[in-house]
This record gives structure tokens, sequence and C-alpha cells, in this order.
């Protein structure tokens, strides 16, 4: 059953989430990568600047126009969808910060596509030569967020069966 206010903890999430997002975008574009480099932070961590056209670790990347509407009425179909459940009440505060945290992440994502035709990415974590896909704030929002759900979904599972 859904809490009282447990929404406003996730619709507040989202802002936060494509707040960020979007902030630290326009400071690595316009300001950090004014000219585009590798910039070592540590010695796992570089900010990069990297363009995504297709999706996750990037997949699809061809990139054409038809896919960028697509993949960006994807990206507002579903974050629709999860501010909507958010509203009509997602199950306890854990899934409503989950929502919340990929709903601005998609958020995030889709005005990427729909301002730039790809989506900006520049966190680039390595180690032994291993380097991760560049990922953003909106990925790791997301990320987070799936995370949140399995873990929601998993101890739902065993209080139930605990009842």
């Amino acid at each position: 059953m859904a809490r009282p206010g447990s929404a406003t903890y996730g619709l507040l999430l989202a802002a936060l989430v494509l707040a960020l997002d979007q902030a630290t975008k326009v400071l690595i574009h316009q300001v950090v990568m004014v000219p585009p480099r590798i910039i070592e932070v540590t010695g796992f961590l570089n900010l990069v600047l990297v363009w995504n056209p297709g999706i996750s670790f990037g997949l699809l990347g061809e990139g054409s126009a038809v896919q960028v509407w697509l993949l960006a009425a994807f990206g507002t179909i579903v974050a629709g969808g999860l501010i909507a459940w958010l509203v009509v009440g997602v199950p306890g505060r854990l899934a409503s910060v989950a929502v919340g945290l990929i709903a601005g992440g998609a958020l995030g994502n889709v005005i990427d596509r729909l301002r730039f035709g790809a989506v900006m990415d520049f966190v680039d974590v390595h180690a032994y030569g291993w380097h991760w896909p560049a990922f953003n704030v909106a990925d790791a929002g997301i990320t987070v967020g799936v995370i949140g759900l399995l873990l929601d979904s998993l101890l739902r599972e065993r209080a139930a069966r605990q009842t």
C-alpha cells in the first residue's frame, strides 16, 4: 500500500536528477570540455566527452533521425508512465524513490536526444585497461533506481513469505 507523501519523494528526486543531469551536461559541454579532451580525475576516473546516439552501452548506435525521435518518444512514454505510477501510488518509499530516480534520468536523456540527437556521456570509470562505458548523471539515476526497485521487490517478497 502506498504511504501518504511517498509520491512526493519520487517526484522531488525525479526533478533533482533531471536538474543535476542537465546542469552537469551544460558545465561539461560549455566549460570543462572546451576543447574536448580526456581529463584524468583519479587513477580510475576520467572526464571525457562521448556522444551516444544509441541506447545503453552504445547499442543501436547508428543515430538516424528516425531513431533519435523513436528513442526520445520511448523515453518520454516510459518517464510519463513512471510519473503516473508515482501519482497513483507506488507502494512504499523505497519504490517511490527508485521510480523517481529512473523517471528523472529518462527525462534527462530524452532532453539530450532532442537537443543534440544523441546522449552526452562524460564519466569514464576504468581499471587495469578496462573501461566501463561512459555515462552521465541520468544514467546513474536510472541504474540506482533499477537497483532500488529490485531491492524493494526482494524485500516485499521476503516480507510476504514471512506472513
